[in-house]
């Protein structure tokens, strides 16, 4: 009785859509054509505990990598420990974050993947010299690692319905594969990669809560 109750309303609301996806193909179809928003890093990202020293972009061939939209390197210091922070703009993605860091990098293929509630997956990683973390923030919901988790979150937060309207004058993709790739780093000489490792995590929840409500606009 209640399903037959809820049929009507049910069909009309799909209806509805579908005759709606219909008109703007039909009579906008340029308005699929979708450019995300020009973007500039800011100079400088407040860190707590952490002095700024300077920042500056990072070069990049955009030929070489056309979806990266803008870069930028971030240095900090506490006592004599130096952080740097790399942060890159790409649109479109795949989220796959041992990908960039293969594109990107000379750092093994080997990481630890670990997950924290509140923030999300990141990766963890050391070489000779270094420690390091490795992260996707997506415009809504948690940070990614993977190709799978990154697809994930888009279905949980960017097929909503207060996001239809926009998609159909064409200010958003439906879709949503942006992604601010950051990278921290911080040498393990005078440290253990496990020491290193609490550092570099206390210093990243910090980063992410900072730059999670200030993700670009679309």
């Amino acid at each position: 009785m209640l399903f037959k109750r809820l049929r009507i309303p049910f069909l009309t609301i799909t209806c509805s859509g579908v005759i709606l996806v219909l008109g703007k193909l039909i009579l906008a179809p340029n308005s699929s054509r979708y450019t995300a928003k020009p973007f500039v890093f800011p100079s400088e990202v407040p860190l707590a505990q952490w002095q700024s020293l300077h920042s500056q972009s990072l070069f990049t061939p955009i030929v070489w990598q056309p979806n990266l939209m803008t870069s930028r390197n971030y240095q900090y210091q506490q006592n004599n420990l130096s952080l740097d922070i790399e942060m890159r703009y790409l649109v479109p993605t795949n989220g796959n974050v041992q990908e960039l860091l293969q594109i990107y990098t000379t750092l093994p293929a080997s990481a630890q993947m670990r997950q924290q509630e509140e923030v999300g997956f990141y990766y963890l990683l050391v070489d000779e010299q270094q420690a390091h973390l490795s992260s996707c923030i997506n415009p809504r919901g948690k940070t990614t690692v993977t190709e799978q988790q990154f697809t994930g979150n888009g279905n949980r937060h960017d097929l909503q319905l207060n996001r239809l309207l926009p998609w159909l004058m064409g200010e958003v993709q439906l879709r949503d594969r942006r992604c601010l790739w950051t990278h921290l780093s911080i040498s393990v000489e005078n440290t253990s990669p496990s020491e290193a490792y609490q550092i570099l995590e206390k210093a990243w929840f910090s980063w992410y809560q900072w730059w999670q409500p200030r993700f670009p606009k679309s």
